[in-house]
Parts: structure tokens; sequence; C-alpha cells
């Protein structure tokens, strides 16, 4: 193929040859050349400028927050984690309380929901009983509260801004102090939020509905570090997003992503991986949480994962061991309970029933056998994780009971069918156990194996799906449906 006017290497290329316009010398060949080069100058001026004329001005450039370096200590950055990266600290009017309560993380103080409060639960309600102190609107979802030094903190959705937002409240009036917020977009899907955060006497902790972790000063909300366990160690976010609360152990993180890293401890202060559990079945994050234990000595994490229930060495996070017997094919909800002397008690809902594990230990290594089981009919927990108090498990079964459950396997008492509890949370305080019905609905019954002995009762929120779990701190009870979050005196103390 021939291309007029051009010569090569390769041979001629042009079969006419190259003649010169009539009387131009060579300054007319310099001059026309210099007029070429001009010419091309000015062409590529305009087109330039035509093309800096279309573009878009740059939109959404936002002030660095301090500690951004910090959003992951696994090789990502602000540009990887672009949810996280975008976070704004928003601040509010809420004034300083001293009212005195202490529930700083899921299941409360010692993480077996029960309130360490000395304080006596009234046992007459009306309809001004228990008395409505505040509420704050919230985004759809379940997410509960954590109460530390006056201050509520609670893992919101705004479907407005299509934004995670971690809120610190007054427990006095509800004003907010602060919100840090991060655009996500979530679905709805039986609402949003999950998760109750975990605050010590410096930092707060929150998981979010698609795994984004981030750690805040307690009182100023200013952002500290920040990971995501889906792009940091894929993670895979759970059917309805994440559920797993934080787990605090002294001065670490503790979390269970599956996917490369089963579990990771991270060090509060700086976000570093202190160290990572290998994952070399696969198991996905499910929505229990991990529970710590010690026993042989040896202090350990224990996790129902989507392959099964292990336990993992606190120190540097071995497996020291593990059964398969603990599977559920829909979702794995309750987290495992601590019931002493090595034994450790399952529940879970999609007729998964009840077991009750025993660990041994023999030269440093462990072993587990099955002590019982139960099948739904008898023992179960859908949503919720029951409650040890007292030598006796109390929780709300399957078909919305609430039952008492000896150590031994014996049911010793339900509710009944007159007084079911749906997915409600309970909790327990005074000797009382407190159960919320799918309405809001809220049951005062004895902490007791003698029997079902109900107390009073009292309808405290107006939606659905009251599922969230409960806190209790000073006397004051932070409960919520959906869209709402209440503080109520159950005190009595209020009119």
């Amino acid at each position: 193929m021939s291309i007029p006017g051009v010569s090569g290497k390769y041979g001629v290329m042009n079969s006419q040859p190259a003649t010169t316009p009539q009387g131009q010398g060579p300054s007319g060949k310099l001059v026309a050349l210099i007029v070429a080069l001009a010419l091309c100058v000015v062409g590529l001026a305009v087109v330039l400028v035509i093309v800096l004329m279309s573009r878009k001005p740059m939109t959404g450039l936002e002030e660095r927050l301090p500690g951004m370096d910090r959003l992951t200590s696994a090789g990502g950055s602000a540009e990887d984690l672009s949810a996280i990266s975008k976070g704004k600290l928003i601040k509010g009017d809420g004034a300083l309380s001293t009212l005195p309560g202490f529930w700083p993380r899921f299941r409360g103080p010692n993480g077996d929901n029960i309130a360490t409060d000395a304080v006596a639960i009234a046992t007459q309600w009306n309809d001004k009983m228990p008395a409505k102190l505040w509420s704050v609107d919230l985004g759809e979802g379940y997410a509960g509260a954590a109460v530390r030094d006056g201050r509520v903190y609670i893992l919101d959705y705004d479907q407005a801004k299509l934004a995670d937002a971690l809120r610190c409240l007054s427990l006095a009036d509800g004003k907010e102090f602060w919100r840090f917020a991060y655009p996500v977009k979530t679905k709805r899907n039986h609402g949003m939020s999950r998760t109750v955060p975990t605050v010590t006497d410096k930092y707060v902790i929150s998981l979010g509905p698609k795994c984004h972790v981030i750690c805040l000063k307690a009182d100023t909300g200013e952002f500290v570090w920040g990971i995501d366990l889906v792009k940091d160690f894929n993670a895979e976010i759970p059917q309805w997003y994440a559920g797993q609360c934080p787990l605090v152990d002294g001065d670490r993180v503790i979390l269970a992503p599956g996917g490369d890293a089963l579990m990771i401890a991270v060090d509060i202060a700086t976000g570093k991986v202190l160290w990572r559990t290998p994952n070399p079945r696969d198991w996905k994050m499910t929505h229990s949480s991990i529970v710590p234990m010690e026993f042989g000595g040896k202090k350990m994490f224990v996790y129902c994962g989507s392959g099964g229930v292990a336990g993992y060495s606190a120190d540097e996070g071995a497996l020291l061991w593990e059964t398969p017997d603990w599977v559920i094919s829909i979702a794995t909800v309750p987290s495992p309970i601590a019931v002493g002397d090595g034994k450790i008690f399952l529940s879970g809902g999609y007729n998964a029933g009840c077991m009750m594990l025993q660990l041994k230990e023999a030269g440093g290594k462990f072993a587990v056998e099955k002590i019982f089981r139960l099948d739904a009919k008898e023992f179960g927990a859908t949503q919720q994780t029951p409650v040890l108090y007292q030598g006796n498990i109390y929780g709300i079964r399957p078909d919305g009971q609430l039952a008492c459950l000896s150590l031994a396997g014996k049911i010793l008492w339900t509710s009944g069918s007159a007084a079911k509890f749906g997915l409600g949370p309970l909790l327990i305080a005074d000797g009382k156990i407190l159960a919320m019905n799918d309405d809001g609905l809220l049951t005062l019954a004895e902490a007791t194996p003698a029997k079902y002995n109900f107390v009073t009762k009292a309808r405290v929120l107006n939606g659905h799906d009251s599922w969230a779990p409960m806190a209790l701190a000073g006397g004051r009870l932070l409960a919520r449906d959906l869209t709402q979050l209440v503080c109520l005196d159950i005190t009595g103390a209020k009119p």
C-alpha cells in the first residue's frame, strides 16, 4: 500500500518525484517552515482551550481529618477506603451530663446482659410508667445503644444522605454531641444498622453494616483509625449485613472478618494489626459476636463462624480447638455463652435448637465434647442471645415464648402461648427479666427457676420490629423499634 508524499527506509513510497515550487529558494523554505510551525502551535492552543472549557469543574474536595493516614494497617490508603476517607465529624449542641450508668458494649458491662447498677425497678406500671424521658428518630435498623460517662453511642444509618453515622447523644435529654458519618450505599434489607458500639474511657469503636470499622475519640468524636474488612481481608458481608459487635480486650480490638483472616487483633490506639488467624477452611463472618473465656489456664476467644465453633488463643490468635457440630444453614445470630468450668452454651434459630459443649485440656492441648443437644421445640434462640443468671439460662425460644433452662438441659418453665415475645430482646436487672415483644410491649417478670412469674407490662414503643438489644444505665432503659430510640425511667423516680 502506498501513502502519497511519504518516503521511507524501506523504498520509495511515492511514484512522483519531489518538486520545488518556482521561485522558492532555501530562504523561502525556511519561512514556510516557520509559518507551518506557528500554525501548529495556534491549532494546539485552540484545541486545549476547547478541552478545558468542556470539562466539568472539580467537586467533592474534602478537608482531611486528623488520623486519616491511619485508615488501615493492612496496606490500604485513603483512596482505597473511599467510604471512611470521606467521613465527616459534625458537632451538635448536646450538653455534658453527669448522670450515672454504665453499659459500654453489647450485652452490658460484663457481656452477660445483666445490669450491675444497684437500682430498684418499679413493679407497678401504667400508661405513664415507665416514663418516657426523651426520644430520637433513627434510620431503619436494629442497632442498640452503649452508654458511658453520661453519653449514649449508637450506630445509625442516614437514609437521606446514604451514610453510616456513629452518633453521640446526651443521656440526660438525647441531644446530640456529635456524629461521625461516612457515605455507604446500603439497601433496605430488614433495616440497615445492626451492631452495638464498644466504648472505653478513651475510644469508641463501631462495625458498620458493610463491615467498615472505625475508632473515634469517645469524648470529641475525632477520627483515630479505620479498617474496611471487605477490602483489607476479603470479608464477605453477611446476608442481612454485619451483626458482629466489636470486642475490646484491654488495649486490643478483636474482630472476626472471615475471608483472609478468621480473627484479628488490632491495637486500639493505632489500628495496627497485631496478629491474624489463618482461615484454611474459609469460614465466613456470621452475625454472632466473639466471646472471651478462660479454661485450663488459657485465655481464649470463642466464635461461631459459618463452618462451626472454635476457640483461639488470646495471646497470638492460634487455633486451640474447633468443632463442625454447630452449623446453622441460614444465619448464625446468637453469641456463645461461657457457662464456667469449660462449658459453652450455644443456641440458634432455623431449627438449630441448642447445645452444651464441654472443653477438656491435657498437656496444653484442648478437645471438645457435646454434653447435650435439644431441638428447637424445646429450646433455641433465633435472634437474641439467652442470659445465664444464677445457674440457669433464660431466653426467648423460636416459638416466641420466654423459657428457663437448667444447665443440665431441662426445661424448667415457659411463659405460655399467651405471653410471646417474637424476636424481641431481654436483659436481667434487680432480679427481674425485662423482655420486649416485636411491637414495643415491655414485660417485667421474676428471674426465678421456680415458675414464670409475671409482674407487669406496658407499651413503651409505638413502632414495630422492636428487636434491638436494650441497654440499662442508672435506671434509664434505652430501647428502640425500627425507627425510634427512647429513654425510659424504670425506677418510678420520674412522674
